[in-house]
């Protein structure tokens, strides 16, 4: 029997069969369908964490206050007022590894341009601090040295806010009060969107440090040469982790901090925490997949049983074409074909559902999903592979049949 005879027998007996063997390729449909519905939700998810990662910096640092504590009460975090000018200094000249060390103030303001207002964070900054998040202008300059260093009334408007505040105008060079304070806009700032918790990296002004300690935050900032947090640049992202233990090893010695107290400061790794945060989607999305894999097996059962149905109601016909003169290998031949058919029609209608699936996810969640070829290729190759599986036994079954006991079959 020619390869090519199997195969239309093969055909002709799942069509008299159709419902059947629609019904047999379920499992193989879901299995496959969720395995690249998973792995491209899961790629979206890392491209998503790597946009974070870029906009935020793999290679920053923050170092941030501590907690205070008096008597057995401690305050939260930053509630500790222990990082100043003079340590951003010290570190950018002690620690080789961080290129620029950029000390920053923050508060809540009230802005006002015209007729309109919006409430959001101003950031008292140096020069350093647009060097080590690497912070783009959509439109005007940055702060000079002579402005930095005197104070000047001059703002960069994150995008949310010049949003809000300059609907269809360009806002450099115009006039606004940041609390009662008259500025004027000197730059817009490229848009870094959210940060990995949500935070709208947009919705600020940068003023300069001194700017903001002497005319806006006044009583409500740090005194003397306090800041509330230090921005870190590291070379690069793989010298991250050295540097926080350089950085962490220099404040304590630098703040005569003995063995066995807590520090007064606290370090954050951004990169880290959003590794963190795709770690975790990694194994939601392996979970998922060892789901879908679970079903792809289920569904070669299925197929397994419905083949050792089929070899039972057909051993009279096997006994016949045996008696014409098919061999055991012909009769195993045709039933891996009737098998492996079933697994791929099944893992065609899967892919097509999954990609379907990932693009309408993509749509309604407004999450990525990335579809990626190879998973495509290997979620259809795996349904072929549980076809030769799970339907070799019922194959075998049926090639090693007596054809005089077939033939007696009723």
């Amino acid at each position: 029997m020619k390869s090519l005879d199997a195969f239309s027998d093969a055909m002709r007996s799942l069509r008299s069969n159709s419902l059947r063997s629609v019904l047999t390729t379920l499992g193989i449909i879901i299995g496959v369908g969720a395995v690249i519905v998973m792995v491209s939700v899961g790629n979206g998810a890392k491209a998503r964490v790597n946009k974070l990662i870029e906009s935020l910096g793999a290679n920053i640092m923050m170092v941030r206050p501590g907690s205070s504590r008096l008597g057995g009460v401690r305050g939260g975090a930053d509630s500790q007022p222990s990082l100043t000018e003079d340590d951003a200094v010290a570190i950018q000249n002690e620690i080789p590894s961080v290129v620029v060390a950029a000390p920053y103030v923050n508060g809540s303001v009230q802005v006002v341009a015209g007729n309109l207002n919006w409430a959001t964070t101003a950031l008292g900054i140096t020069q350093e601090y647009i060097i080590a998040r690497e912070w783009k202008l959509e439109n005007g300059r940055f702060f000079e040295t002579s402005e930095a260093k005197s104070a000047a009334k001059v703002v960069l408007l994150g995008k949310t806010v010049a949003d809000n505040l300059f609907i269809d105008q360009n806002p450099v060079g115009q006039p606004i009060r940041i609390q009662r304070v008259p500025f004027v806009v000197i730059g817009v700032l490229e848009s870094k969107g959210q940060t990995g918790q949500g935070r709208d990296q947009d919705d600020l002004v940068m003023i300069p440090l001194e700017t903001a300690k002497k005319r806006v935050l006044g009583g409500r900032t740090l005194g003397g040469n306090l800041v509330n947090g230090i921005v870190l640049k590291v070379r690069n992202a793989e010298e991250v982790p050295e540097a926080e233990e350089d950085v962490k090893t220099f404040l304590r010695r630098r703040h005569r901090i003995r063995p066995g107290q807590d520090d007064d400061f606290r370090i954050r790794n951004l990169a880290e925490m959003l590794n963190t945060r795709a770690d975790s989607s990694k194994a939601l999305s392996l979970l998922l997949m060892a789901v879908a894999s679970i079903s792809l097996i289920v569904g070669g059962i299925g197929i397994m049983n419905i083949m050792l149905v089929s070899v039972t109601e057909r051993t009279r016909e096997i006994g016949l074409r045996m008696a014409v003169g098919a061999t055991g290998g012909d009769i195993m031949t045709q039933f891996l074909i009737e098998s492996v058919v079933l697994s791929l029609i099944g893992g065609l209608i899967g892919a097509m559902l999954g990609i379907g699936g990932s693009l309408g996810m993509a749509n309604l969640s407004e999450w990525p999903a990335i579809i990626d070829p190879k998973s495509v290729m290997l979620a259809f190759g795996f349904s072929a592979a549980v076809g030769i599986f799970f339907g070799f036994y019922p194959a075998r079954k049926a090639s090693l049949m007596d054809p005089i006991e077939a033939l007696r079959h009723e």
